[in-house]
């Protein structure tokens, strides 16, 4: 029996985008929390946070830490949300689930979702993948008169952190994966500090300090220059901006205040100067805070140098962006003329941008749900319930390369313990006796060493 609807789930870290296949044109985009909210005294399950009206001072609760899904009974919350009538009205036992995880997915987690899936909300059958398995199948690389490129390197800086993945036919080659811990997260934690630190306490306006980061932050291509130019005059520059901060008592939003716009007795204004450019810098320069790690332009190239030589070139000319940071203004340009000073003389670098990163992932699956591929790839209830996690592992490759890197680490741990087992040994067995002490002169038989004077 064929599922009645095929359900495309982009599991994010920050927002969940979902649909049903053939019904929704675009993605129900919510929220993958549950939040707090201390202005009205209201909890905000997933889809329900856009009945929110006072964004102040909000508590999120997040399934996701770290990059790793571990709050299973708030994603859960939210999934029950999700799959209601409220939101996309599905009957989980006749529908089909295509969903993403994230990169790097620990078997003991691959394998709750699978119980969630099959045994929580019984799906007919279901395809688990990470988000750039699914990017080849989508439009990011189309050009017209030519087919989707068989070599291809994707930039995906998303919540939690930023991946650099090459794909070549279709599939991930894992051993070139980057991996850069830097995020959207990181950048609104960083901006709040330093807002909080020069201006206002905003230590727990998450919310508002996101909107502002993603209003007013951008990507200098000459760094040095535009600092200066904030140095000489902090407060009139061509690059601060006034934020005039919300007021949901008044139900006033947050936005950049206008060249000769009146401010209200009332008004409170957040200056944005140089922490427009400074903080998402950061995933350009992780060692700006002390994280020691290469920036975006080397992870690409040290990626690419990875792979085989003879198609590193095809690399070079087929880099994506996809994910909510490579909305800000100046992204593909800045990463443009890195590459271009790293890669090599005979190599051209081309980037393709998506008009909307954050939908990518999503589209480009509702592309693959369409094709027999899909329908081929996916594990049944059924196969679940005769043969468990296993039957998953065998059909979806990135579980393949889940079990695989635990595989390895378990016998690297081995191999280290049978190591200092080894070493121990040996130090054991070449020690050399303990030096014989002299016997001190005292008292019994040990004084008779030495022979007495003859009077």
């Amino acid at each position: 029996m064929k599922p009645r609807s095929t359900v495309v789930v982009d599991n994010g870290a920050a927002t969940i985008k979902a649909g049903v296949l053939g019904v929704h044109t675009d993605p129900r985009v919510v929220t993958n929390a549950i939040v707090r909210s201390k202005g009205d005294k209201m909890t905000y399950i997933g889809h329900e946070f856009e009945k929110c009206r006072d964004h102040s001072s909000l508590h999120y609760r997040l399934p996701f830490e770290k990059g790793f899904l571990l709050d299973w009974d708030a994603e859960k919350a939210v999934w029950d949300g999700l799959f209601s009538a409220e939101c996309l009205g599905i009957n989980t036992t006749e529908s089909s689930l295509l969903i993403t995880e994230p990169y790097f997915n620990l078997p003991n987690i691959q394998n709750v979702y699978d119980q969630f899936v099959f045994e929580e909300y019984e799906f007919h059958s279901y395809y688990r993948c990470t988000p750039a398995s699914l990017i080849p199948h989508g439009d990011l690389f189309a050009r017209e008169g030519y087919g989707p490129p068989d070599c291809m390197l994707l930039v995906d800086s998303g919540f939690s952190f930023t991946h650099v993945v090459p794909i070549m036919n279709d599939s991930i080659l894992w051993n070139a994966v980057a991996r850069i811990d830097v995020g959207g997260k990181l950048l609104t934690n960083h901006l709040k500090e330093l807002a909080s630190f020069r201006q206002w306490n905003m230590m727990d306006e998450t919310y508002i300090i996101n909107d502002i980061k993603e209003t007013c932050c951008y990507i200098s291509t000459n760094y040095k220059e535009d600092l200066e130019v904030c140095r000489q005059n902090p407060r009139s520059n061509a690059i601060v901006q006034e934020y005039v901060l919300p007021d949901f008592s008044m139900n006033r939003i947050g936005h950049v205040r206008q060249p000769g716009e009146a401010l209200e007795d009332t008004a409170q204004v957040m200056y944005m100067n140089n922490e427009r450019f400074s903080v998402p810098e950061t995933i350009f320069r992780p060692d700006d805070i002390g994280l020691e790690q290469s920036g975006i332009a080397p992870a690409v190239a040290n990626s690419i140098a990875l792979l085989p030589e003879d198609f590193q070139g095809m690399f070079w000319a087929h880099i994506g962006l996809v994910g909510g940071n490579t909305r800000v203004p100046g992204f593909r340009e800045r990463l443009l003329s890195e590459l271009r000073a790293l890669a090599p003389v005979d190599c051209e670098v081309i980037i393709y941008a998506s008009n909307d990163p954050i939908l990518e992932t999503y589209r480009s699956a509702t592309a693959f749900a369409q094709k027999p591929e899909f329908l081929q790839g996916c594990v049944t209830r059924e196969e679940y319930l005769e043969f468990g996690s296993n039957a998953c592992r065998r059909k979806f490759r990135d579980s393949k390369r889940a079990d695989k890197e635990a595989t390895r680490g378990r016998e690297q741990a081995k191999g280290r313990a049978a190591t200092r087992a080894r070493e121990d040994e040996d130090e054991s067995e070449g020690e050399s006796p303990p030096v014989a002490r002299k016997g001190g002169r005292g008292r019994g038989r040990g004084r008779g060493t030495m022979p007495r004077r003859q009077v």
